[in-house]
């Protein structure tokens, strides 16, 4: 290293980033600490500080490493730190900093979101920032930000919040690109409105009866978790689209024609059949369909999914590739007038990959003609993957259903396979 120029070394020491690495680089000689002025990235993992010998507070030594550099780009902080010490490292890096990440540790202390400033209200001062990662967020209070003209990327995991304080930080970035709502409770009903918005991710946590508004004309993917109630009516550039509640019910969808989805996925112990019912019609395009829904029913009665005429869901997705059918929705394919309407020339032109769970022996009979239909008219099926889990009745039907199971797994050995 001692024969390297200066900038070669430089060069090699600006891709350290954890804070342990660069204190003890800093120590070897004169040439190396300068060389660290280079630094474009710092990490402050959670034990940084556990055995720190000296009188300097933890605070104090990520200030005195910030102030040694010049132009940093990263900052990452799982470590514990105050309000006042946020601020006083911001005040050094504000200018060149674009990527801040915190774990901010306040989301069961209410008296820290009322200091002043709080741990939010000092972000507001690194103005460049072009993503902004908080984890265990303690949001009560619309944080004191002017907007971040910049900042494409917005990811808050683990936090508490209320919902004026969110709808105050969300319009404190109007050019977001990319929303991450992790793991948050506390919110009753959001509503989004981002004209670049393009990947949206979010888990309410709590009773999932949240309700969602969102207003986003670029949005590609979106994922909801914890909502009961949603609305999104600009969906001419959606492609990939989950929505789940495994806390609650889903009473209320109201989406756009899906014209480009290509990916459906839908999940939760129950449905308002008139929810799943829209979300089909209107995904008639889609080539990846996942569905986990146990129950349907529109008040507190647990009921089973009406019937579903094979031919007509298969001639209503004629795109669809890949079938994920678990629950409720495979029993209603496998009624007794399900496959009533078949005609000759019938197919499904490209279904490749059809998973297929299945836990009773009920209706073992129109269960093994759908299987056996799915093989005959899927001319173009490559894989079907059939789960059986918790078949629990003693019942001689169990064994006579798994042999049929097996017998069809023997004759379609090339496709058919048993998990």
């Amino acid at each position: 290293m001692d024969s390297l120029p200066d900038a070669i070394i430089q060069y090699i020491l600006s891709h350290l980033s954890n804070a342990r690495d660069v204190a003890a680089c800093n120590c070897v000689s004169k040439r190396w600490r300068e060389s660290l002025t280079y630094l474009r990235s710092l990490y402050f993992p959670r034990n940084s500080f556990d055995s720190r010998p000296g009188s300097y507070s933890s605070d104090t030594v990520v200030w005195k490493m910030l102030s040694a550099t010049a132009c940093l780009e990263e900052l990452v902080v799982y470590s514990p730190f105050t309000s006042a010490g946020l601020a006083s490292w911001l005040s050094l890096v504000h200018s060149s900093l674009k990527d801040l990440e915190l774990r901010m540790d306040n989301v069961m202390d209410y008296q820290a979101c009322l200091d002043s400033p709080s741990k939010l209200d000092c972000i507001a001062a690194a103005k460049k920032l072009k993503s902004l990662k908080l984890w265990g967020v303690l949001m009560a209070n619309p944080p004191k930000w002017d907007v971040f003209e910049n900042l494409l990327c917005l990811e808050i995991v683990g936090a508490r919040l209320e919902d004026p304080a969110l709808s105050a930080a969300l319009g404190a970035c109007p050019n977001l690109t990319n929303l991450v709502l992790l793991g948050c409770e506390g919110v009753r009903s959001v509503s989004i409105e981002l004209p670049y918005l393009e990947h949206c991710k979010l888990d309410f946590y709590g009773s999932g009866n949240c309700s969602l508004s969102l207003t986003c004309p670029q949005i590609e993917l979106l994922e909801v978790q914890g909502c009961s109630w949603i609305r999104v009516r600009e969906t001419s550039c959606l492609r990939n689209l989950s929505i789940a509640n495994n806390a609650g019910r889903v009473y209320m969808v109201d989406f756009g024609k899906l014209s480009a989805l290509e990916s459906l996925s839908m999940r939760g112990v129950q449905w308002c059949w008139d929810a799943i019912s829209k979300m089909l019609e209107w995904s008639n395009e889609v080539k990846h369909l996942y569905m986990k829904v146990e129950f349907t029913g529109d008040l507190e009665a647990l009921l089973p999914f009406p019937e579903v005429d094979f031919v007509e869901f298969f001639n209503s997705h004629p795109k669809l590739q890949k079938f994920d059918i678990h629950g409720a929705m495979f029993a209603a394919l496998c009624q007794k007038n399900s496959l009533k309407n078949v005609e000759p020339g019938f197919v499904i032109p490209c279904l490749e990959e059809v998973v297929v769970q299945v836990r009773s022996p009920l209706n073992a009979e129109q269960k093994m003609n759908t299987l056996e239909s799915l093989l005959k008219y899927g001319k173009n099926l490559k894989k079907m993957v059939i789960r059986i889990l918790q078949m629990k009745s003693s019942h001689s039907s169990t064994d006579e259903f798994f042999d049929e199971i097996c017998r069809l797994r023997f004759m379609n050995r090339k496709i058919v396979r048993i998990e």
